[in-house]
């Protein structure tokens, strides 16, 4: 059964979004889809808060659709998970990974 985490966050104030956009883009993106334990993972950008004009309270979503939880373990334990995971702790605040089930 696929679990999907959803991922909130922003940036840390010294982080710019372009630095940050382009690691996503180049690194993390292709690294966490290139997982066998992840079927799918797509990073989204918060442009609003539907109709409204405030701002919405994360930047940043990402959606990671896992075939594998056991697997993902593995798969973001290894060295090369780590940096990854390091380099993302370190350019984010306001960090949650939330577990999801569907319903029905």
């Amino acid at each position: 059964m696929s679990t999907k985490i959803v991922a909130l966050f922003n940036l840390k104030p010294d982080v710019s979004v372009e630095d940050y956009e382009n690691w996503a883009k180049s690194t993390d993106i292709p690294t966490v889809n290139g997982l066998k334990s992840i079927d799918d993972f797509s990073v989204f950008k918060s442009v609003a808060l539907l109709g409204t004009d405030e701002k919405p309270p994360y930047s940043y979503v990402e959606i990671i659709d896992v075939n594998d939880m056991d697997g993902f373990g593995a798969d973001v334990s290894t060295e090369a998970m780590q940096a990854i995971a390091a380099e993302f702790q370190g350019m984010t605040s306001d960090l949650f990974f939330i577990l999801t089930e569907k319903l029905g």
